[in-house]
Order: C-alpha cells, then structure tokens, then sequence
C-alpha cells in the first residue's frame, strides 16, 4: 500500500520527477518519456533531519520494486563484516550490497549479472591473505558468494569452488618467494572465471584492460587494480572509482544491443545519506564518467542532510514542487554541474490538517492543534506525522483539551510489534540522535553563544575535559545542519521545545523540576541585578512575572515606546513552566483576562498607578500565551491583547502611535500564525 507522503506529490505521482528519470510510472503501469533523454543528472534531495528524505527513498523502492532493478542503500550504515580482510572497505562493502540488491528478476526481463564487479571484487578480497591463515581467506571468499551468484546462481551459490581459490593460493604461495597483491589476485581471478563464470560471462574480463598500465589486457588490469588498492591514499581512490564503473558497466550491458529484450524504464540506484564520504565515493566516479561523455542507465537518487555540502556546489538548486513537470539541469564543464539538488520543502497547513484528518477523521480534538503544531514543528514532515499519531491515539477524556505541549507529554505506537513511546523522548531521538542529549537541553535554555558558554562553564563542567561543551555542541549542530538565528543558541523551535521539554521533564525530579530552577536561575544571576529584559525573561521561566510586570510599568511612559514593546514582545517569550498533563485552562489565560482577585501589588501605589500595573500584567499574560507554541490559540486573549494596547495607547504622551498599531496588528499576526511584528504591520515581522 503506498503511504501518505504529503507534499511529495510532485516526485511521486504518474508524470512526477522519478517517473520522468525512470521512464516508468509506479508499479511499471506504463512508460513515461525521459525527460534528459540519456544523460539524466544525480538527483539528491536536500532537508534536515525529520523533513522526510528517507520516507521518500523507501516509498520509491516500494513502488517500484519488482517492475526495475532497484537498490537502497544507507550510506550511513554500511556493517563491516566480522574479521574481515584488507580487501573490505565501506565501498567494497557497498558495490557488493547494491548489486545483490539489483539483480533479482523483474517483471518481463531476466535478472541482471554483474561479472565485471565480481571480478574486481574477487581481485581486491585477496589482499592481505597469506598460507598461515586460509581461514580469513576462506571466510573472504564466502562473503562473495551471493555477489558471484548473480552471475551464475547454480554455481555461486555453492562453494566448492571456495576450495579450489584455496588450493590455486597454496601454489602461488609456493611458487613465489614474497605474497605479492597481484599475483594473489591473479590466482584468484582465474580459479573463479574457471569454476564460477560461463563462456559468455568470462568476456567480462576484457573490460579491465582499460585500466592504468593494462595495455588492453585484463588479467594485468586486475593485478594493477589489486597493486593500486593495497597501495591506499589516491591509487586507492582510482581503484576504486574503477570498480564503481564496474558496477554502472555491468547494469548498463542488459539495455544495449539486442539482449536488451523487453526492457523497459531505467534502473534505480537509491543512496540515502549521500553526504557521507562514502556517498560520494560511490556518486562522483559515475559523475566524472558520465563528464567525459559514457553514458550508464542508471538513475541515482541520493539524499543529503547538508544542504550547502561542498559536494553540492556546482549542483543546479530547485524545490521539489518545482519539479512536478520539469526539471532542467544545465551541465557545463564541471563534473558537479551533473546534480540536480532538489530542497524538499516543508508541507503547508493544509497538508498538515489533512494528516491530521487521517489520525482523527472523527474530528474529536481541536479545531486548531493542527495549525498549532504547524507552526511548531515549521511543516517537518517527521513531527507532524508523529504528533498527528499521538492526537489520534490520545485518551478520549484528553483529547477536548490538547494542546501542542500535551502531545508532547503522551505516548504513542511507533511500531505494532513494540510497546508505545514517549513522543518527546521518541521525537528528539530522530532529531537529534546523540548519545548524550542531557547537555543539549541545558544549552537549550541560552540566547546566544556567549550565555551559551557561560551555562556550559557553571553546568557542564564534568562534560567534556578535552574542550568548550558549548562550542561542540554548536558544531553538532552545525554538522547536522540545524539553523541559526538570533535570539537563541537553539533556533528551530521544534528541537529547542523538545530540549527544553528534556530539561524540565526527564530529571525525574518533579514538582521540584531542580533541573530547571537551577539552569534558569544561573542564566537569571548572569544576566542581573538590573531588571534587563533577558534577567526579566528568566524570571517568567521561573513562574515569577512581578518583577517583570514592574520593570515595563516603570519604563512605559519612556518615549521609545517601540524598545518598550520590543521589551515586552521578548520577556514574553519565555518558555511557560508548565506541568505534565495538566488538564482545564492555561493559568495564563485567566490573568491575561484580568480574571479573579487583583492579588499582590507593589507597595505604595496611588489608584492611577495601580490600574496601569494591572493593564500591564493583563498584557504580559496575554503576549505570554498567545505566542507560546505549545500552546494554542484564544481569541478572547487575542481581543484583550488589542483593548489593553488601546487603553495604553490614550495613556501614552508621545508614542500612542506605535501602541494603537500595536492593538491592530499583534492580533492579526496571531491569528495569522505569524510572530509579532515590530514595528506593528511590518510584513517581515522584525
């Protein structure tokens, strides 16, 4: 069944961007015509973590599985196998898997053979055998036994040709006096193009004597290539390159001449994270091939978690709803300008309700949680279908009530054969899967680098002793290609909510929540004694807003009445200390409505003092929740906001300006799911 991938309509779908590289619809319904005729580009989708780049490599395996070859391979996982020799690398290991995985039948077409790289393979394997341990030798040779079963399945398969290597090795070892690369290869080559290969398939070794110092012969191409890769540094990159050759060669031979048969469409080689270096030893050898004119049949889709890789630099950049009908991808000289870079974007509102639909078609939780959690995770594919999930799996006695911040606080089934989860801890551990995320969540809390460094000084001491935790954590962030903005050491809502929901939560120290108190208390002290907006916005962290409400009653009647509202747009933006499943109205919301007694005032205030104060602490309240992403939405808070602006709009001498924009604009810009904006009205909301 295919899955729900919203927004991937324009890669996906019958005349989408991989049916017009494959040449073929999904499940092989009909043909479709190339749109870069027999030169198609590397196409790599760009995202972060949790923007769905995975999910869409899987779905297009799913779909087209059976009806082309096809191959997926994560480039960050490939297992080295136990006690495995010299000739085993990541890109040894790789070619193998990936040919094993493309040659298996498809509909109306025979399976594909892949001689030319068991060969290469079979050379590179004998490196570092020797007489006293046939053993490793016997066990190399057994790995490549479902490689060498792609070119003849009768005889690969078994091994007594495993013992016959054996005994050829023993001669050579006998005859010659130091164990030399290439004549163990040698050895190797010929037991195998004896015992395994056919008449047809021993032709193959021909294609080697293309490679440096052969002169055409293929048997001297193979020792050179087994000399070259025991040789490592740069004549092991060459070999390399060369056996990723094989393995594009060796696809290429059924869709030629006359064996190509019924063949229809190309076949898919699927590379998720390609950013890693072993993603571009396998996609930059079929690019400098294909600069220098060789044409291959296959389509290669890559993913990369870095969107401004140095891999990437010459690529053509689009956007993948771009892509739906055309995707032109211009070459020139260089090798890089033969990537076609497609950014996936995040979904939209809407597609995020309709995910939302799909977990709650009964309608059963509020109308507004899907915008909310739009807007908190930004239209990260991984955070909306997981939070859409956990809505729909919610208790029912919860779900009138649900907030983005109690989503965070539910469980939810990942998996059917395995108990539900935490949706925070399960979240975060997709988005940021470090062993350690405890000093993360610290940092979480900082506004900048130095705040950033100062919390690692105070906090994290035993952390680390070979470097600055804070700057480490930086670069991680940095590597995993996270944004940075100002404000907050941790940008991207989504994680800094998830961190922060670690650092309040995960201590297990509730209602004390000593992990909290004490990170925000150390960031309150670096910031004091004065009453500054970052000291003042560690208070309301704290569930202490007096202090707070004093400073901006104290300050209002100041000219710069935009610093006063850009002061009270950034305390309120504190992080709400709220508790786990706590169910009714936000405590905010019945202070922002001025709600219930007065409660305590400051001493010594005259009537008219009094009554701005409560205006202000109605407003701080109100700005407090409305701009909470884990909250959601109130109109009645909105509409206070906008009359306490207005009530201190006629109060103010000089900038009753600014405060009556304030009034019309702030709760536009919450209804529109758009941060305040500052000045009032201005579209780009700084």
């Amino acid at each position: 069944m295919d899955r729900e991938l919203y927004g991937r309509e324009a890669a996906l779908h019958d005349a989408g961007l991989v049916a017009r590289l494959s040449g073929l619809t999904k499940h092989g319904a009909s043909r479709v015509p190339f749109e870069h005729g027999d030169d198609p580009p590397v196409t790599v989708f760009t995202g972060g973590r949790g923007t769905g780049k995975t999910a869409l490599l899987k779905e297009v395996r799913n779909r087209y599985r059976g009806y082309t070859p096809l191959a997926l391979l994560d480039c960050a996982h490939i297992e080295p196998p136990a006690d495995h020799g010299p000739g085993w690398t990541p890109l040894t290991g790789a070619l193998s898997e990936l040919a094993v995985q493309l040659s298996p039948k498809v509909l109306g077409a025979r399976p594909v053979k892949f001689p030319r790289l068991s060969l290469g393979l079979v050379a590179v394997a004998s490196l570092g055998w020797s007489q006293e341990d046939d053993e490793r030798a016997r066990r190399d040779l057994q790995r490549l036994g479902p490689l060498l079963a792609t070119v003849d399945p009768t005889r690969g398969a078994a091994t007594h040709w495993v013992g016959k290597v054996l005994a050829k090795l023993a001669a050579t070892f006998a005859e010659a006096t130091v164990p030399l690369a290439g004549l163990l290869a040698e050895a190797t080559v010929e037991t195998v193009l004896e015992e395994v290969f056919g008449r047809l398939q021993r032709a193959s070794e021909a294609w080697y004597g293309t490679y440096r110092n052969a002169g055409g012969r293929g048997k001297a191409g193979l020792q050179q290539l087994a000399i070259d890769f025991e040789q490592g540094g740069r004549r092991r990159a060459e070999a390399e390159g060369f056996l990723v050759g094989a393995l594009t060669e060796d696809l290429l031979h059924p869709y030629v001449g006359i064996r190509r048969g019924g063949r229809i469409g190309r076949p898919l080689v699927l590379l998720d994270n390609a950013h890693e270096p072993l993603g571009r030893q396998l996609v930059e050898p079929i690019l400098r091939a294909r600069a220098e004119g060789r044409r291959d049949r296959a389509v290669v889709l890559a993913t990369s978690r870095v969107r401004e890789h140095e891999g990437l630099r010459h690529a053509t950049r689009t956007r993948l709803p771009e892509t739906a009908h055309r995707a032109p991808c211009p070459r020139d000289t260089r090798v890089g300008s033969g990537i076609l870079a497609v950014e996936l974007t995040p979904l939209s509102p809407s597609q995020t309700r309709s995910a939302f639909d799909r977990h709650d078609p009964a309608g059963r939780i509020p109308a507004e949680l899907a915008r909310a959690v739009h807007r908190l995770t930004g239209g990260r594919p991984l955070g909306v279908a997981l939070l859409g999930r956990a809505a729909g799996e919610a208790p029912e006695h919860l779900r009138a009530g649900l907030t983005p911040g109690g989503l965070l606080d539910l469980t939810v089934e990942v998996r059917e054969d395995a108990p539900p989860v935490p949706v925070a801890p399960a979240l975060l551990a997709e988005l940021l899967p470090v062993r350690r995320p405890g000093p993360y969540a610290v940092l979480a809390a900082a506004h900048d680098e130095e705040s950033a460094r100062m919390l690692a000084h105070a906090r994290l001491q035993g952390e680390s002793l070979d470097g600055d935790v804070a700057l480490r954590v930086r670069d991680q962030l940095r590597s995993e290609d996270w944004q940075e903005g100002p404000g907050h050491f941790v940008a991207d809502p989504l994680l800094r909510a998830l961190l922060l929901h670690r650092l309040r939560f995960e201590d297990g120290d509730d209602p004390r929540y000593a992990a909290w108190r004490a990170v925000h208390e150390t960031l309150h002290r670096h910031y004091g004694p004065e009453p500054g907006p970052y000291r003042l916005h560690h208070d309301l962290a704290l569930g202490r807003t007096e202090e707070a409400v004093t400073h901006l009653r104290v300050t209002f009647p100041e000219q710069d009445v935009l610093g006063w509202l850009g002061r009270l747009r950034f305390i309120g933006a504190a992080p709400h200390p709220r508790e786990r499943n706590r169910t009714g109205p936000d405590p905010r919301r019945a202070l922002a409505l001025g709600q219930g007694p007065p409660g305590d005032l400051p001493p010594g205030l005259d009537a008219e003092t009094t009554e701005l104060h409560l205006s202000v602490r109605r407003l701080l309240h109100a700005v407090w929740l409305l701009t909470d992403p884990l909250a959601l939405p109130d109109d009645e808070v909105a509409d206070r906001l906008a009359h306490e602006l207005r009530r201190l709009s006629g109060r103010h001498l000089t900038g009753s300006g600014s405060l009556w924009d304030a009034a019309t604009h702030w709760p536009r810009d919450i209804r529109a799911w758009r941060e305040l904006s500052l000045p009032p009205g201005r579209e780009d909301g700084v």
